[in-house]
This record gives C-alpha cells, structure tokens and sequence, in this order.
C-alpha cells in the first residue's frame, strides 16, 4: 500500500483527551483505555493539576471526577465554563439525582456513576464529541521510527516489514509514550501510568523497547532521554 494510500484510512484528528481523578487505578486504566481506543489522552490528579495542563494544551473533551480532595469536580466545571465550551462528563461514585442536577447545571455535558463499564464511557465520550460536531471515527494510529512502524491500534511493531514481538510490559509503555508524540514524561509519571511499578523496572522497559526500534541503542534517535525529566518519544511521522 502507498504512503498516500495509508494515510487516506487515517483520521487526521486524534482527539486530545484530559482525566482528572484523584484515584490513581482508575486514572492509569482509563487513560490505558482510552488510549488503546485511539484518543490521545492526558491524566491530572487534581483540579491544580488540571488548570496548568488546561493553560498550556488544549484538550478536546474532559472526563472530570467530582470528590476530589481540595476544587472538586463541580467547581472545577463551574470555573471552566467561564472561558470555555470543551465537553465535560462528570465521573463520580455519587449517582444520586440531586448531585446529577447539580453538575448539569454547572455545565457538564453528561455524568456518569462509578462503577461503570469502560465500554459505556468510550460511548458517551463519542456521543458528546459528534453532538459537538467533532465526529469520531476509528483511528489507525500508525508511527513511523526509521524502518520501524508501530500500530497503536493493533499493538503490532515491524522492524524493516518484520514483526518484532512486544511483551506486555513494552506494549503498555509503548502505548503510553505513542499516544503522545513529543511530550515527556518522567519516570514517576510513567510508573503510575503502567499501574504503579518500580521506577527502576521503567528504566528496564526503555532499555528493551530502544534494542528492539534503535538502530543504536546507546544513541537513541527516537525514545530519547531527557536529561534530568524523564522520556519522550519523538517517530519520524505520525499518520
């Protein structure tokens, strides 16, 4: 298949998503997830948090927890609906009618009580974006890293038209770092997003997955250390 050809079945769009959840499980499964199904996602675990990601990237839809310790999830709403119209669904145990109203009004777009079926977020989540005149389509997340390819979508790495086979452990981080091209994160970051491991077993994961996409794994071109930060991965093309 043609360069063109491929880039004709991608969505040019990768909607940007922001979770915010005090919980660190839930924050790392969903943002795991939702990755995996196609969006580009960003986590904070407080409304703090949140604000300064909010002031630096722009973010096409916000899966927003209410009992957070400090802003909670209703302030939060209250306060972004004051400059901006971003789509908001309220995540939160209180299911009760009186607090649904409440973050309706406010501002949310949708609410939706814990425990949930992840299957029915990513629903919801697709719903609000097309009444919000963003369809959304199945995205074939393809990276390009020299003679490398990665997939997103299928999880599948070649190497020259090869497949290179991933363990479990170097998909979830190859997923984390391709669902945002450019950004770094630090170790600690990375750790709680594979569902709190060792800082030291990221590092292990770095070293395996350059072995396998670098042409020189002491001078990597494509996972890169930033020095005293952290990781980012940095493809040739993302298309």
């Amino acid at each position: 298949m043609s360069a063109e050809a491929e880039l004709d079945d991608v969505e040019t769009h990768v909607h940007h998503l922001l979770i915010v959840d005090d919980d660190t499980r839930i924050r790392t499964l969903l943002q795991r997830y939702l990755s995996e199904n196609g969006y580009r996602v960003t986590a904070a675990k407080d409304a703090a948090e949140a604000r300064q990601l909010m002031a630096s990237l722009d973010f096409d839809f916000i899966v927003l927890d209410v009992m957070m310790p400090g802003e909670d999830g209703f302030a939060l709403t209250k306060a972004i609906r004051e400059t901006s119209r971003v789509p908001i669904l309220l995540l939160t145990a209180r299911g009760e009618t009186g607090d649904r109203i409440e973050g309706l009004e406010r501002g949310a777009d949708d609410y939706l009580a814990k425990p949930f079926e992840p299957r029915e977020l990513l629903l919801r989540i697709a719903t609000i974006l097309r009444r919000a005149g963003t369809p959304v389509e199945v995205v074939k997340q393809i990276m390009q890293l020299g003679t490398c390819r990665f997939d997103a979508e299928r999880g599948e790495l070649t190497r020259d038209g090869k497949p290179v086979k991933l363990t479990s452990a170097e998909l979830q981080l190859m997923r984390v770092l391709a669902a945002n091209p450019g950004q770094t994160f630090s170790r600690s970051d990375l750790s709680e997003r594979m569902g709190a491991v060792l800082e030291r077993t990221v590092d292990v994961q770095i070293t395996r997955l350059r072995r396998k996409i670098e042409n020189d794994p002491k001078l990597p071109l494509y996972l890169q250390t930033v020095r005293g930060v952290g990781y980012v991965l940095m493809p040739d093309r993302v298309g």
